[in-house]
């Protein structure tokens, strides 16, 4: 099995530290072991160890397979695993993080842990890049929309593949592989909307 990460050689980031701890808070939440998260995602229980533990940085695409494992979203594995924020967001306090892969960065909008369905995230999207997701339904059902800022980016959601021009948004549930492609020479940015079909986020 091929799995992609950039190993850490120095002392791991202060995010890189948050995802580790949000990965084990959320796998012992559903009491599954390394071996059981392993088999639910597809990737190796060596890697979700070295996970855990800060001492890989992993890419979108690995994160995106633990995420359909534990059965939440993406941005949720960026979030504190305590609250330690209130409703408000301040921007100076909104940990930006980079795909090792892709080279695009990514930076959750809403409050740390205030309980609600909808998340936002900031996306810039690098000239030429691509990031294809093995995406896969979860309960309860989750929806993204993808607003374009600036720029061009191609989506494929399944087989059908739409292009989206600043101003445009697209709307989705998230329960099909899903590719993110930059087609021009200039940097894209958007925002994605999340909301769960019901409950709380977490």
């Amino acid at each position: 099995m091929l799995e992609h990460s950039s190993s850490m050689q120095e002392e791991p980031s202060p995010l890189t530290l948050r995802i580790a701890a949000r990965v084990r808070q959320l796998r012992a939440g559903l009491g599954l072991s390394l071996d059981d998260l392993a088999r639910r995602c597809g990737v190796s229980r060596s890697m979700i160890s070295l996970i855990e533990r800060g001492r890989s940085s992993p890419t979108a695409v690995v994160l995106e397979k633990l995420a359909v494992g534990l059965n939440v979203s993406l941005a949720s594995l960026f979030e504190a695993p305590q609250p330690d924020s209130g409703p408000l967001s301040r921007r100076a306090d909104q940990l930006e993080w980079r795909d090792p892969a892709s080279g695009y960065l990514r930076r959750n909008v809403s409050p740390d842990a205030f309980a609600s369905p909808i998340r936002i995230v900031e996306v810039h999207f690098p000239p030429g890049a691509r990031v294809a997701y093995e995406t896969g339904p979860r309960q309860p059902r989750q929806f993204q929309q993808v607003w374009v800022l600036e720029g061009c980016i191609e989506i494929s959601l399944g087989d059908e593949c739409h292009r989206l021009q600043a101003g445009d948004c697209l709307a989705m549930q998230l329960d099909r592989p899903l590719g993110y492609h930059n087609p021009t020479r200039k940097p894209a940015r958007y925002a994605v909307v999340l909301c769960s079909e019901t409950g709380p986020w977490r």
